[in-house]
C-alpha cells in the first residue's frame, strides 16, 4: 500500500514539475487542523513527509495561522508547537490578522508565484484550492500523508495551455529568462538630454592682424634699366656721368 502511495505522489509531482515549474525543495503551508490531525495520527511531519514525497521539503506557516492557533486555547496546544517549529513566511496581514484559510488563499495568489504546496483537513479551504489551478494539496487520510491528483481546474487549465491559447507562469518565467541570457530582454528607455555645445570665439579671428611693412629699398627694376642703358650706348653713360657732375 505505501509503494503504491508513494507511486501516484510520484505521478503527481511530475505533473506539477513539468506543467508549473515545481522544484525542490518544495514548500508546503501547513495549516493549524493538518498540524492537529498529525498529532492526533502520531506523524512525524519532519521525517514522513520528504520520505513520502521522495524530496527535500520545507515546512511553513504564517503569523495569521499560528496567531488562530492561540486563539483556539488549549484543544490546539500541541498543534501549535508543531506550527512554531515551522518556517514563517510573512503575510500582508501584519496589523490585522486574517483566519487561517484565507491567509492562505492569499500566499497562493493567483497562479501560485511562489510554488506552495497547501496542507488543510478544512473542507472548505481544500474545495476552494481546488479551483485554482497549479496549486498541490496535501491532506491526512486514515493516519497517511496523500497528496490529492491534480484537480479538474488545473487539468483543464493544461489543456488550454498545451493548445496555445494562454501561456502559463513558469513558461513566462522562461521565456524571460531566456530573452534575458540571450540580451534579448528590452530595457527601459532612458532619456538623455543632449549637451548643447558652447562654441566659442572662432579661433581664426583672434588672430592679430599683420601690418604691412612698407619697403625702404629702393625698386630694383629701375636700377636694372639705367644698367641696361649705360651698357648699349657708352655716350650716353658720359652724358649722365657729366650730368651726375654738374649736378
Amino acid at each position: 500500500m505505501k509503494i503504491t502511495r508513494q507511486k501516484h505522489a510520484k505521478k503527481h509531482l511530475g505533473f506539477f514539475h513539468n506543467n508549473f515549474g515545481f522544484r525542490e525543495p518544495y514548500q508546503l503551508l501547513l495549516k493549524g487542523t493538518f498540524c492537529q490531525a498529525a498529532l492526533r495520527g502520531r506523524i512525524q511531519l519532519r521525517e514522513q513527509l520528504p520520505r513520502y514525497l521522495m524530496a527535500e521539503t520545507q515546512l511553513c506557516t504564517t503569523r495569521c495561522v499560528l496567531k488562530e492557533l492561540e486563539t483556539l486555547g488549549k484543544e490546539l496546544y500541541g498543534a501549535k508547537l508543531i506550527a512554531q517549529k515551522c518556517q514563517v513566511r510573512h503575510c500582508p496581514h501584519f496589523k490585522n490578522a486574517l483566519s487561517g484559510s484565507e491567509c492562505l488563499l492569499s500566499m497562493v495568489g493567483e497562479g501560485n508565484p511562489h510554488h506552495y504546496f497547501v496542507a488543510t483537513q478544512d473542507q472548505n479551504l481544500s474545495v476552494k484550492i481546488k479551483k485554482r489551478p497549479g496549486i498541490p494539496l496535501l491532506v491526512i487520510i486514515q493516519n497517511m500523508i496523500v497528496l490529492h491528483k491534480p484537480s479538474p481546474k488545473t487539468i483543464a487549465f493544461v489543456k488550454v495551455v498545451e493548445a496555445g491559447q494562454l501561456v502559463s507562469g513558469h513558461e513566462k518565467q522562461s521565456i524571460q529568462q531566456l530573452k534575458g541570457e540571450q540580451g534579448l530582454a528590452k530595457k527601459p528607455e532612458q532619456r538623455t538630454r543632449k549637451r548643447k555645445n558652447v562654441s566659442g570665439p572662432n579661433p581664426l579671428s583672434c588672430l592679430k592682424k599683420k601690418k604691412k611693412t612698407q619697403d625702404t629699398k629702393p625698386s630694383s627694376s629701375s636700377e636694372k634699366k639705367r644698367k641696361r642703358i649705360q651698357n648699349r650706348n657708352p655716350s650716353q653713360k658720359v652724358l649722365l656721368e657729366k650730368q651726375n657732375a654738374e649736378g
